[in-house]
């Protein structure tokens, strides 16, 4: 499903030069639960970043489903984007003059979906989240796991194949936090792929694959197929 060559970004902060991702290999299967690891200034979130097409690698390559992806115009890459991805962020990122249906509702706008079936997916996704009687709140009126849910549903309400999530439980407590990975856990075994950015030990360990990440270069890959936790 993917497969990275040689990738490096590079940062310029004023006259030196950073090296965020340094010559990372990498090959992503579909279906597969991956968490990123490292301290931070590792590079994990600029990984996720490239893979999820926010951010450009400054050389190597990043093949998606057989096309060679990395180097597409932007036009292309948000449509690719919009079609096979959906994000999961620590803040976020919610619309705060829209209402918790009009944020789920937003991607499909954008791809210009008919409102009959925008209507039916928002109300879908409501009810698949447990917030449809939240449908009318702004996120300032919503709690920190209520706006997660909300941030998952819209990720989701295109059905994309891969989920890129980073630290998606960083802004909420302890018991929401598990809340939130299990909502993660069971779209993967709905068959998404699943990457995880996270700094919680405890998380990480929940994935059946972790990467782990120093100085822009991967330390560790790890498999544990037979986890408690895994797919069937």
């Amino acid at each position: 499903m993917i497969t990275l060559e040689g990738l490096s970004r590079v940062f310029h902060v004023g006259d030196q030069e950073v090296n965020a991702l340094q010559d990372v290999d990498l090959t992503i299967e579909k279906g597969e639960y991956i968490s990123i690891m490292g301290a931070s200034g590792s590079g994990k979130s600029t990984l996720l970043h490239i893979l999820g097409l926010l951010d450009r690698p400054s050389s190597g390559r990043y093949v998606l489903d057989g096309r060679d992806v990395g180097s597409l115009d932007e036009r292309t890459q948000a449509r690719i984007r919009r079609e096979t991805m959906g994000f999961v962020f620590q803040f976020f990122h919610l619309v705060p003059r829209m209402t918790a249906a009009q944020n789920i509702e937003l991607p499909m706008i954008l791809a210009g979906r008919p409102r009959q079936e925008r209507k039916d997916r928002v109300a879908a996704s409501l009810r698949a989240f447990s917030i449809d009687d939240r449908a009318d709140h702004r996120p300032d009126q919503l709690s920190g796991g209520q706006r997660q849910r909300v941030a998952i549903a819209r990720a989701t309400v295109l059905e994309p194949a891969i989920m890129l999530a980073d630290e998606p439980t960083g802004n909420v407590d302890r018991s929401t936090g598990r809340e939130v990975v299990d909502l993660l856990e069971g779209l993967w075994h709905g068959g998404l792929t699943l990457l995880v950015v996270t700094h919680n030990p405890d998380i990480g360990r929940r994935a059946s694959r972790r990467i782990k990440l120093l100085d822009g270069r991967i330390e560790e890959d790890a498999r544990e197929p037979d986890r408690p936790e895994g797919r069937e």
